[in-house]
């Protein structure tokens, strides 16, 4: 069962990490709302699909393993969700994907800090890689004269409700039906999306054509397919390995923005980027030897 959580959750940190070209080149015609409603429509329709056909079994399960629905509580963590992918998606007009990437998955270090808060044992490792991380991070995103970039410092206040949502997905992943927990924050999401989008933007059918595909993978593999591994996977880890295994979307991401969108970073950025994964792993030392 541990190889198979495994799987899921480095599957979920493919299509995350390369979906942040997606959701970049999405926004070449299209404000982030708009990009946002569309893919979360996408991922939310292919959930719905998912929902009819796994009825029956699911029935079956819950009644046989005791569990919950999970409508109401995916309502909630797509609250979360909405406000961390939505500050992503914004940041994303001012960031790269590979620095998008490597900043939101600070996640891995504020996770088992969290953790602390809900009475879990912190370890002098988590302090040694949140001090590595941080370091790696000022390298990263802060210039000369300490200029920051709005779109890193709207990127690094989304790894708090990234770190949220892994928590509460921890909390709830094995008390409730997780194909209806995710397709209720997904359902979450694309509501409020839409919302802001009608509130704030002008979206046209004609832009929304034009980024079909980035608004394919985005809602497909990211919002339908990586999410719902995300919450499978976490049935089956604890919430500071699952962090480990999603973090790989760091890497995923500055693969896929130097191969498709041929970003290149300075010296400087690339070894904070070092600094911020050799951290991350710190972090999750204790547990990186025992699984050895």
């Amino acid at each position: 069962m541990q190889i198979k959580g495994t799987l899921m959750l480095l599957g979920a940190a493919f299509f995350w990490g390369t979906t942040f070209v997606a959701q970049s080149t999405g926004m070449d015609g299209l404000e982030p709302f708009s990009y946002a409603a569309g893919r979360y429509l996408i991922g939310f329709l292919s959930l719905a699909v998912l929902l009819i056909f796994t009825r029956r079994q699911r029935a079956k399960e819950r009644r046989q393993k005791n569990y919950r629905r999970g409508f109401a509580i995916g309502l909630i963590i797509g609250l979360v969700l909405f406000i961390a992918s939505s500050m992503q998606q914004v940041a994303l007009q001012y960031s790269t994907a590979g620095k998008a990437a490597f900043i939101t998955c600070l996640y891995i270090v504020f996770v088992p800090l969290g953790a602390k808060l809900l009475g879990k044992i912190i370890r002098r490792e988590n302090w040694i890689g949140a001090a590595l991380a941080l370091i790696g991070l000022y390298l990263l995103a802060v210039g000369e004269g300490f200029s920051i970039q709005i779109g890193d410092a709207i990127l690094f206040v989304s790894a708090f409700f990234w770190t949220a949502h892994i928590l509460l997905a921890d909390r709830f992943a094995n008390k409730v039906d997780v194909i209806e927990m995710s397709a209720a924050q997904i359902f979450t999401t694309l509501i409020l999306s839409s919302v802001v989008m009608f509130a704030l933007e002008t979206p046209t059918l004609p832009a929304m054509f034009d980024a079909w595909f980035p608004i394919f993978y985005g809602g497909l593999m990211s919002s339908g397919i990586a999410f719902t591994l995300q919450l499978y996977g976490q049935k089956y880890a604890e919430p500071s390995t699952a962090a480990i295994l999603m973090s790989f979307e760091a890497i995923f991401g500055a693969l896929a923005g130097w191969f498709f969108l041929n970003e290149v970073m300075s010296s400087r950025e690339i070894f904070g980027c070092v600094l911020m994964l050799i951290g991350m792993l710190a972090t999750q030392w204790t547990l990186i030897k025992r699984s050895l």
